[in-house]
């Protein structure tokens, strides 16, 4: 059952608004800014909405993280991997912090929201000004002010994790491609998953406000929209999904994305849209985390691999050229060799287009944390090695079966390896290389696909949409 959200009122809107402008009051404030973002698209989005909040208060955003005076990591959790990437490149920033003693440093999102964490983070990093949670960015203005008028470090994390704040400022990466968060949250408490704990219990947004969002990127000449949420198609606690689908269908932004999705709300009034509409592109993805019907229930999936293959089958009858996109986990405690096979077979029994892999990282607070049978890390290394060469296998097939077709390419700039290439994704998400030049890019083009490479297909034009 979603939590019943909390919006921002007019009133708290205003007095943030009113901040950002008292801050560009402040004689000593930073000029400039750099942010760094680990993690999942929503962090993404999330690093948008603070760039959008720092350029309102008078400050410009800068590539390099050396010239910047307010340098913003925004980390994830949800792997160890991503933590220790993010608390090794803060302390990188001890010795620039030496050499320019005015320089501030914040750390916010996921990581910091977990308990304690704050604390433990500037006990451990003096050198670091400000750390804030998941529900407090929109409070970004006002917590600048108080480092700025008491001269000392500023902790802030709520537990009010309901919490929806609409009106902030965004700045987007780009022009033509854009993120739109329809739900926050996750209910399904998996038994390796810490999002619940950092992000909170699911919550959706207005969809008179999603549209009203979409209505004006339509009409910047946006040509792209990810919707987004921990569990995009619960949104509205599930029933509401395909109706907000359809609806920004009918908006008329040429291409329509989503993630992520969970196999057990994969509804068929879903598929249903997604086979009707005009702007869904034809990919879907669809974690399943593991191919062992004993790992999914110890994860707390909620379905079986028979139940995700019948929703993968349901959609193939109606969308029959769409592609799926997985995760999987690897080394989940208890994992047997079998059960690892399992994973394997279901790659080659879906024939994915591509699927990432992780190897199981316990997270404190999470059940699987506590389960004793934890697979050794040699193990699951080379678990995880046959894993990916399975995934390679089936990308080199779905890459080959679509020599010969034809992409609807959104250019995304000139290739990194020649000049006089562009390259983007068509509809099905996949890295599409061919002739052309910057005046290409943010445009739509349809591609003609001759040849396929490990992670990209290439091609010539056709025509210019």
């Amino acid at each position: 059952m979603q939590k019943e959200p909390i919006f921002l009122s007019q009133k708290e809107l205003d007095e943030q608004i009113w901040a950002m402008a008292a801050f560009q009051a402040v004689e000593d404030r930073p000029r400039s800014f750099h942010i760094v973002t680990y993690g999942c698209q929503m962090n993404a989005h999330d690093s948008e909405k603070l760039s959008g909040m720092l350029v309102r208060m008078g400050m410009a955003e800068t590539e390099d993280r050396r010239h910047a005076d307010l340098v913003i990591f925004n980390t994830c959790c949800v792997r160890e991997n991503a933590e220790r990437r993010a608390l090794g490149n803060v302390i990188w920033l001890k010795q620039l912090k030496n050499e320019k003693p005015n320089l501030l440093i914040a750390v916010c999102g996921c990581m910091i929201q977990q308990p304690h964490m704050a604390e433990r983070i500037l006990k451990q990093y003096p050198f670091i000004d400000l750390a804030f949670g998941t529900h407090n960015l929109y409070r970004l203005a006002s917590l600048l002010l108080e480092l700025a008028d008491k001269k000392h470090r500023v902790i802030s994390v709520s537990p009010e994790e309901n919490m929806i704040a609409e009106g902030l400022p965004v700045k987007r990466l780009n022009d033509y491609k854009a993120y739109v968060t329809v739900m926050y949250g996750c209910d399904n408490f998996c038994t390796y998953c810490i999002v619940p704990f950092v992000r909170g219990r699911e919550r959706s947004r207005r969809m008179e406000d999603i549209l009203r969002e979409a209505e004006k990127l339509q009409k910047s000449g946006v040509q792209e929209i990810m919707l987004l949420g921990q569990n995009v198609n619960s949104y509205g606690g599930g029933k509401d999904f395909p109706k907000l689908l359809k609806a920004l269908d009918g908006i008329g932004i040429p291409r329509i994305r989503f993630m992520t999705s969970h196999p057990k709300d994969l509804s068929d009034e879903l598929i249903g849209v997604m086979a009707s509409g005009k702007n869904i592109c034809n990919n879907l993805h669809l974690p399943v985390q593991s191919g062992s019907n004993a790992v999914l229930k110890a994860m707390n999936r909620g379905y079986t691999r028979e139940q995700y293959m019948e929703r993968v089958q349901a959609l193939r009858s109606v969308v029959p050229d769409i592609g799926i996109t997985s995760d999987f986990i690897v080394g989940f405690p208890g994992e047997t060799e079998e059960q690892f096979m399992d994973s394997v077979s279901l790659v080659d029994a879906v024939g994915y287009d591509a699927a990432f892999t992780f190897i199981y990282s316990p997270r404190v607070g999470t059940a699987a944390a506590k389960l004793k049978a934890q697979v050794p890390a040699e193990v699951s290394a080379e678990r995880i090695r046959r894993l990916i060469q399975a995934v390679e296998q089936s990308t080199a097939r779905v890459h080959q079966s679509l020599i010969g077709s034809t992409e609807q390419v959104l250019v995304e700039g000139v290739s990194k390896r020649s000049r006089t290439m562009v390259s983007g994704k068509g509809r099905r998400n996949i890295t599409v290389t061919f002739a052309g030049d910057t005046r290409d890019t943010g445009k739509l083009i349809q591609v003609k696909i001759n040849a396929a490479a490990a992670n990209t297909l290439r091609g010539e034009r056709v025509t210019t949409e």
